[in-house]
């Protein structure tokens, strides 16, 4: 029997439904058959219950005895009654309506049978596993023990779904290393530069003028350097952060944002439009993580915008979007597919560090939403959307 069903189990699918089908349509056949020989013998037991009428023929001996049954001169068919009739209409019909019916069931039951046994589980299995890796979970196996199609495939899956985790596992692994590299190294870095900025000071205080105006263009790469150290610092501790839910007053929440925004933008002698939609609707934000992404894009805008900047403010049951346009040259073809890369920047020059929309785009993931940049008609434009927290 174990034989028998691991035959069946390895059976290639092409193979089955034509084991499948043979076998059901011997099966409509032989209902068919079984269907048309019985309506016949109800036809002949319904006939045979009515005996022809008419003049019969006897033979007699010398005494005038009749001999035997007789025999028609002729035959006259009995009249049958109404419900006779119908019950003989109905039995010439049936085994022609059979035939498709029985063809039609079997296709049907053949078909519903195949799918069970054939491809029911694997289907299942399949959509389970692409389902968990969806979901970023691979602590799984894919177990269907077949040497059909399906079963080839299943063990495809496996092989992928092995490959993926060890991958994953490689991934993370790498990730850590270069979160503690670079805490290590900015770490490392604050002593000697602390040493350089102070030998830095001592030489500003030469009265050699050859001497302070070195020192003077030290002491702006040292403060590049300190910048870029905080810069490294400040990733790794973002890169680890996780949003608190906090439901306070949104409205006063963007008004503040508006007026920091708005004091910024005009110390930089920008123009600034402010367009608030904020409705009543309750949502859970992270406040610090909407401010430094709220900082960073209007930083960013007044840095490339020839004279203005709109900012626009809307909420919705999903969550809180942040919109900051400028009327600047836009994004170029690289920068559209590399803004949101740790330290890319555009310019030729490196006055700052390029990590302004990666942090946006960190925070905005860390949240449950996304970072959207775009050229517009005016200029660039950027979307913030943070997904409304659950407590």
């Amino acid at each position: 029997m174990d034989k028998i069903k691991n035959f069946w189990r390895d059976l290639s699918l092409r193979k089955s439904i034509i084991l499948y089908i043979s076998v059901f349509v011997i099966l409509a056949i032989a209902l068919s058959t079984i269907t048309s020989v019985l309506c016949y013998r109800a036809e002949q037991e319904i006939n045979g219950s009515y005996p022809p009428a008419g003049e019969k023929y006897y033979l007699t001996n010398e005494n005038g005895e009749r001999l035997g049954e007789g025999t028609y001169i002729s035959k006259q068919k009995t009249p049958l009654s109404e419900k006779d009739e119908r019950l003989l209409s109905v039995l010439e019909i049936v085994p022609i309506v059979a035939a498709p019916i029985y063809s039609a069931l079997c296709i049907i039951a053949a078909s519903l049978l195949f799918y069970r046994n054939k491809l029911k589980e694997p289907l299942i299995k399949l959509r389970v596993a692409s389902e968990n890796i969806a979901n970023n979970d691979l602590d799984f196996r894919v177990d269907y023990h077949s040497k059909d199609e399906l079963g080839q495939l299943c063990v495809s899956f496996e092989i992928m779904r092995s490959t993926l985790e060890s991958n994953f596992s490689e991934m993370w692994r790498q990730m850590e290393e270069r979160k503690q590299l670079n805490a290590a190294f900015a770490h490392d870095l604050r002593t000697p530069l602390t040493v350089l900025k102070g030998y830095d000071e001592m030489l500003q205080s030469s009265s050699d003028s050859i001497t302070r105006d070195i020192a003077e263009t030290m002491g702006k790469h040292i403060f590049r350097l300190e910048r870029y150290v905080d810069s490294m610092s400040q990733l790794h501790r973002l890169e680890d952060a996780r949003p608190q839910g906090d439901n306070s007053d949104i409205k006063n929440f963007v008004i503040t944002l508006a007026d920091s925004a708005t004091i910024f933008c005009e110390k930089n002698g920008k123009k600034i439009c402010v367009q608030n939609n904020i409705t009543d609707i309750s949502i859970c934000l992270d406040c610090s993580f909407v401010s430094q992404v709220n900082n960073n894009l209007i930083s960013n805008a007044v840095r490339y915008a020839k004279s203005a900047i709109k900012i626009t403010y809307t909420c919705s049951k999903e969550g809180f979007y942040l919109t900051v346009s400028d009327d600047g040259c836009g994004f170029s073809k690289e920068a559209l597919c590399k803004a949101t890369n740790p330290y890319f920047t555009g310019e030729n020059h490196r006055e700052h560090f390029g990590l302004g929309l990666y942090i946006c785009k960190i925070l905005c993931e860390h949240h449950g939403g996304y970072l959207k940049i775009e050229n517009c008609s005016t200029g660039a434009n950027a979307t913030a959307f943070f997904k409304s927290l659950d407590l």
